[in-house]
């Protein structure tokens, strides 16, 4: 689909890659950008990046009810940018049950629940795309990011499957698995990070040329390249870290 023009929304908007693409949607000529966060007053600075486009709109993606009212405020959406997520370090045999629970509510049944409720949004509009937000730790755990990795994981599997359920609505389904970017929720990841702003662009172009699998920065593109040679390699690389 075309960005210039399109009406998106962007979950966890507030800040990091969130902001980013919020950013980056308005210099690519959108008409308007629903932005959207658990705090509506977090959304200010992002408001402000042009007060007649962006429309600051508070849901919490864990709630399906308030998901399906905020579908009701944002009827003329196009675009869905599921990145609102969550991230809690630690082993799988060290991770609290309650906050691997926390992970799949926000990072899987948040971006589900965003998808049920906008693909009749979205088919009644024309057509269009939704994005999920993903990581290469999808593609392979990381033991110390656990709890995360299986709900990244989790949510490429949902995402494959979105993909067949949508595709003779005139929607495309793009996930999207970005290397560490530089944002608060990566603040403890030792590794060179890409920028928010680098990351946001990548996948608007991605978005674009028809890419159902978006590999936005250098890292992830060379890890999905060894990935696909020698998948097990990858993982016992990544079980050292």
């Amino acid at each position: 689909m075309k960005i210039q023009n399109a009406t998106a929304l962007v979950t966890g908007a507030n800040r990091g890659i969130g902001y980013a693409f919020v950013n980056a949607l308005l210099e690519a000529g959108v008409t308007k950008v629903y932005a959207t966060a658990r705090d509506l007053s977090s959304l200010t600075a992002v408001t402000a990046l042009d007060i007649h486009r962006v429309i600051p709109l508070q849901v919490d993606v864990t709630d399906y009810d308030l998901v399906k009212e905020l579908s009701t405020q944002a009827p003329d959406v196009n675009l869905l940018i599921n990145n609102a997520g969550i991230l809690t370090f630690g082993s799988i045999l060290d991770v609290p049950v309650e906050a691997i629970a926390s992970q799949f509510e926000t990072n899987f049944y948040g971006s589900l629940n965003m998808a049920r409720a906008f693909v009749p949004v979205i088919e009644k509009n024309g057509g269009g795309a939704i994005v999920n937000l993903l990581s290469v730790v999808a593609l392979v755990s990381m033991p110390g990011l656990s709890a995360y990795s299986a709900s990244k994981a989790a949510t490429w599997s949902m995402t494959q499957s979105l993909r067949a359920s949508v595709a003779e609505k005139g929607i495309r389904v793009h996930a999207v698995f970005p290397g560490p970017v530089d944002t608060a929720m990566a603040a403890e990841i030792e590794f060179d990070k890409t920028s928010p702003a680098d990351v946001a662009t990548a996948v608007l172009l991605g978005i674009e040329a028809g890419q159902e699998d978006i590999f936005p920065d250098p890292m992830s593109t060379q890890l999905y390249t060894a990935w696909k040679q020698d998948h097990k390699a990858i993982e016992k690389q990544f079980a050292t870290m």
